[in-house]
């Protein structure tokens, strides 16, 4: 009898060591706190093509502010040149009349569309947001760094009425 309690007692504590050895794959969380990670206020522009009839590339530039009071830029453009990297510039005045680079953004990757290197270009000048709707300014997208041609632009500003914001 006391040979059968031992037994009994050593598969509960293998069996113990089993089940207390496996571990439980977990589901990522995917939600944020309250207000952690939100982008609520925005503002949009178009970007239209310079050569309707050749590239077509065309799409809209996002201006977003974060809490700490920068602005987030983001990009993003249809038929675009598979390969190429496209230039994007913030340029003073209204498109075809602007020469002076205010901002330099990222290249645009021609494969997606969107920036090479992030999602987002940051602005940190914390007055910039809430300067976007008097700013006199466009943006310019060139055919590839070698190639200054200008394949979209977008009035930003006081040039042009946004199409989405909030």
């Amino acid at each position: 009898m006391r040979q059968y309690i031992n037994n009994i007692l050593l598969l509960t504590m293998i069996f113990g060591l089993l089940i207390s050895c496996e571990q439980e794959r977990l589901d990522p969380v995917l939600t944020t706190a309250e207000g952690g990670g939100t982008l609520d206020n925005y503002i949009a522009y178009s970007v239209m093509s310079t050569d309707p009839m050749g590239s077509n590339v065309y799409g809209r530039i996002v201006f977003y502010e974060t809490t700490l009071d920068q602005t987030l830029v983001q990009l993003s453009l249809y038929n675009t040149i598979d390969g190429e990297m496209h230039p994007a510039l913030i340029v003073d005045g209204a498109a075809d009349m602007g020469s002076t680079t205010i901002i330099a953004l990222d290249d645009v990757s021609g494969s997606t569309g969107e920036f090479m290197t992030n999602k987002f270009f940051v602005i940190t000048d914390t007055d910039f947001y809430d300067s976007i709707m008097t700013l006199d300014a466009h943006v310019s997208i060139s055919l590839s760094p070698s190639d200054d041609t200008i394949v979209a632009t977008g009035d930003l500003g006081i040039n042009a009425d946004p199409v989405e914001t909030n």
